[in-house]
């Protein structure tokens, strides 16, 4: 397994679940994004984007960092370009650190959807400010590591079919949701949370309990 962060402009809330889930990664900086290294005690081995969000004492701190630098008229962000050059140096499990939150609405709902996109195609990848993680669902059977009373919701993309939730305040049974509906929003963990899905995509949005 080659696991990578990648380092996006949205929040960071440092808490000991994010360092656990970032230690021993190799790190990739997208723009503005890394502003989060030194917080999370990162080393980011290479620097992408347009670098139209990084400040002028960024650039300075970060000069030994190679960089792939990018035109702002091009047709992908920042982010998705590090994610791109990811997967070329062998990703085999992402963790999008700084993916929520930040100047941009427009980002965040595409870091989500992007990386549903992914897991469709069978990547592993989560999604995560330290104070909110995100899940891509697709089809299949899913263990969650959160602790008693997490809340969680989780938002459809297409049609589900086949929904199943175990290990929660309100469990649900291979039930059909459509696209939109907002019957699995606002739950929360009790036990191990258990999520499985027959087909379609959706997310499983969760705010751990900050320690």
């Amino acid at each position: 397994m080659s696991k990578f962060v990648l380092l996006l402009g949205g929040s960071v809330h440092v808490t000991d679940r994010l360092l656990k889930q970032v230690a021993g990664a190799r790190v990739l900086a997208a723009d503005g994004g890394i502003a989060h290294a030194a917080p999370l005690g990162l080393t980011p081995e290479l620097w992408l984007g347009d670098f139209d969000s990084t400040s002028p004492e960024l650039e300075k701190e970060y000069a030994h960092v190679p960089r792939q630098v990018f035109p702002a008229a091009k047709d992908m962000t920042d982010g998705e370009l590090a994610l791109n050059e990811a997967y070329r140096l062998g990703a085999t499990e992402l963790v999008l650190c700084g993916a929520f939150g930040g100047v941009r609405t427009d980002h965040t709902l595409l870091h989500l959807t992007m990386a549903t996109a992914h897991a469709a195609q069978g990547h592993k990848i989560i999604l995560t400010s330290g104070s909110e993680e995100a899940h891509p669902l697709v089809g299949g059977e899913y263990v969650f590591d959160f602790v008693d009373k997490t809340q969680f919701s989780i938002v459809a993309f297409s049609q589900l079919h086949g929904l199943f939730i175990d290990g929660a305040r309100w469990p649900l049974e291979n039930v059909e949701l459509s696209f939109g509906s907002s019957l699995p929003v606002s739950n929360a963990v009790c036990g191990t949370l258990h999520v499985s899905l027959h087909s379609g995509k959706a997310i499983l949005i969760a705010a751990p309990p900050v320690a």
